[in-house]
């Protein structure tokens, strides 16, 4: 760097937890950036480029993990907040939801017990070992509670964190464009499903199709959530 306060500021970055959230937002500003001159191509989700180009950044320059997340823990603490915001868009499709409470009811309990039971059952014919299937079973659930569902499965709730980060990404990436191959196009319906299958990354998806298909995702994530803590424990025991 040329200008001494560019190289200051630089110094000043990498020595301190902000390094963490600089680089955070700014991998995401600039896949954002890549993603809308694309033509907003789902391949190039921008919570999918960012997170590869933090990964390339961390090997380059062999910084731990655990010094990055000092500072990118910010950006972790404002999920909490980010999630019950969601509340404010699904207040405003609230009376589509009392037309709907049965229908969605129903769908987030297929859905979770049909998600966590396909998966463990494929990877069971693959030949996976046991922790791995008790890891695979709460993958579509976002990951805090995901991670403690598997703790308490006896799995490994790592492995869970990166096949939940996976679900996420596959969801987000491919999930509209599957809606609209099979013709579904209620945003209520489609967020349903982006909930219940990509939890919070497909959410993000959904609020840049539309609020109304936002809103229900984040809603079918929420409750999916719920759901599967109290579902996948009974169902994997039943299956074992």
């Amino acid at each position: 760097m040329n200008n001494p306060q560019l190289a200051q500021i630089w110094v000043y970055l990498a020595a301190s937890p902000l390094f963490g959230l600089t680089i955070t937002l700014a991998a995401y500003q600039l896949a954002h950036h890549v993603y809308v001159r694309s033509g907003r191509n789902q391949l190039l989700n921008p919570v999918v480029t960012a997170v590869v180009l933090l990964i390339i950044l961390l090997q380059l320059t062999g910084m731990p993990y655990q010094d990055y997340f000092a500072g990118a823990q910010f950006v972790h603490f404002l999920l909490g907040p980010a999630t019950v915001a969601l509340a404010i868009p699904l207040y405003r499709q609230f009376a589509k939801l009392r037309q709907l409470w049965l229908p969605v009811l129903t769908a987030l309990v297929l859905g979770v017990s049909i998600g966590g039971l396909s998966a463990v059952l494929i990877a069971d014919m693959l030949g996976a070992d046991t922790r791995t299937l008790l890891s695979l079973a709460p993958k579509s659930v976002t990951a805090p509670v995901a991670m403690g569902i598997a703790e308490r499965l006896g799995g490994l709730p790592s492995l869970t964190a990166v096949l939940v980060v996976s679900t996420g990404v596959i969801g987000a990436v491919f999930g509209t464009r599957l809606f609209d191959w099979m013709g579904i196009r209620d945003d209520s319906v489609r967020g349903i499903a982006m909930g219940v299958a990509a939890h919070g990354i497909g959410t993000a998806r959904a609020f840049q199709v539309s609020s109304e298909m936002g809103a229900f995702s984040g809603l079918a994530m929420a409750l999916s959530a719920f759901l599967a803590s109290v579902i996948l424990p009974w169902l994997v025991r039943w299956v074992q």
